[in-house]
C-alpha cells in the first residue's frame, strides 16, 4: 500500500481532572491522500476539536501518533495552518497586515520585499478581498474576517488546511457563499482539508469522506462515508440530486439514531 499523505494511527489521548484521567480519544486511525477534503462530524465533546489539535501539534497525543509525508507531527508548523470559528485577527492591523504578518513569518529569507507583496496580494484575490485590503477587522463584516482569516492561512502555503467550524458563527447567506469560495479554493489549490462541522449539509457539499465520531469519553472514528459526487458541485442541482440526499440521511442516521445526542 502506498504511504498516505496524512496519516493518523491509534491516536488516543486522555486529560488530567480531579476524578482522575479523562480519556478523550482512543483509537483513531485515518489515512488521506493528499489534495482530499475530509470533513469530522460529531456531537458536542466527541473529540473533533481535539483530532484537529493534535494534528496542529497543539496537542500531543497520549497513545499512537500522526504522520505527514513521513514525517511525525509532534508541534505546530506552517505546513499545517489552522483556521479557528473565531477569525483570531489583530485588531490594530488592516486586513493586509493581518496576512503579511504570516507571510514574513514563514517566507522571511526566502522571498524579496516585492515578491512578498505579490504574493498577499495574490491570497487576498483568493478570497475577493482586495477591495478591503486597507481595512481594519472593526470595519468589516463577519464573513469578511473569515475571508482574511482563510487568506492568512492559505499565504503560508500549507500541505494541510485544518478547520475548525469555520462558519459556524456566520449568517446562513454568507455561510453559502463562503463555502462556495471554499470549493472554488480548493479546486484550484488542491489543498489537503480537514474541517470540522455540526452541519450535515455542508459536510456533504465539501466533502470526500465524512468521518463521524462516536460520542465522548474514549470517543473514535465510528463510521466513514465516502462522497461520490462529481466536481465541481453546484448547490442549487444538489438539491435535487438524489444520491446527496441519500448521503445526507445516512450521517443524519448515524448522528441521530446510532449515536443518539449525549445528555447535556
Amino acid at each position: 500500500m502506498n504511504n498516505a499523505h496524512l496519516e493518523l494511527t491509534g491516536v488516543g489521548i486522555s486529560f488530567p481532572t480531579d476524578k482522575g484521567l479523562y480519556c478523550a480519544l482512543q483509537n483513531v486511525n485515518l489515512r488521506m491522500d493528499k489534495g482530499e477534503f475530509v470533513s469530522l462530524i460529531g456531537h458536542s465533546g466527541c473529540g473533533k476539536s481535539t483530532v484537529l489539535n493534535i494534528v496542529a501539534g497543539l496537542y500531543q497525543a497520549t497513545t499512537g501518533g500522526v504522520i505527514l509525508d513521513g514525517r511525525e507531527v509532534n508541534e505546530p508548523g506552517p505546513e499545517r495552518a489552522v483556521v479557528f470559528q473565531n477569525h483570531s485577527l489583530l485588531p490594530w492591523l488592516s486586513c493586509y497586515e493581518n496576512v503579511e504578518l504570516a507571510v514574513r513569518e514563514v517566507f522571511k529569507g526566502q522571498k524579496s520585499k516585492r515578491e512578498m507583496r505579490e504574493w498577499i496580494e495574490h491570497n487576498l484575490e483568493l478570497v475577493h478581498m482586495t477591495h478591503a485590503r486597507d481595512k481594519r477587522p472593526s470595519e468589516i463584516s463577519g464573513g469578511m474576517k473569515q475571508r482574511i482569516g482563510i487568506a492568512r492561512a492559505l499565504a503560508m502555503q500549507p500541505k494541510v488546511l485544518l478547520m475548525d467550524e469555520p462558519f459556524g458563527a456566520l449568517d446562513a447567506l454568507t455561510r453559502a457563499h463562503l463555502q462556495d469560495s471554499l470549493m472554488e479554493i480548493h479546486a484550484d489549490l488542491g489543498n489537503t482539508v480537514i474541517m470540522i462541522t455540526h452541519d450535515v449539509d455542508e459536510a456533504v457539499l465539501l466533502s470526500d469522506r465524512i468521518v463521524m465520531m462516536t460520542n465522548g469519553p474514549s470517543a473514535t472514528i465510528g463510521e466513514i462515508l465516502s462522497v461520490d459526487l462529481p466536481r465541481p458541485r453546484d448547490r442549487m442541482v444538489l438539491a435535487h440530486d438524489a444520491q446527496y440526499h441519500a448521503y445526507r440521511a445516512q450521517v443524519l442516521e448515524f448522528l441521530y439514531q446510532r449515536q443518539q445526542r449525549p445528555a447535556a
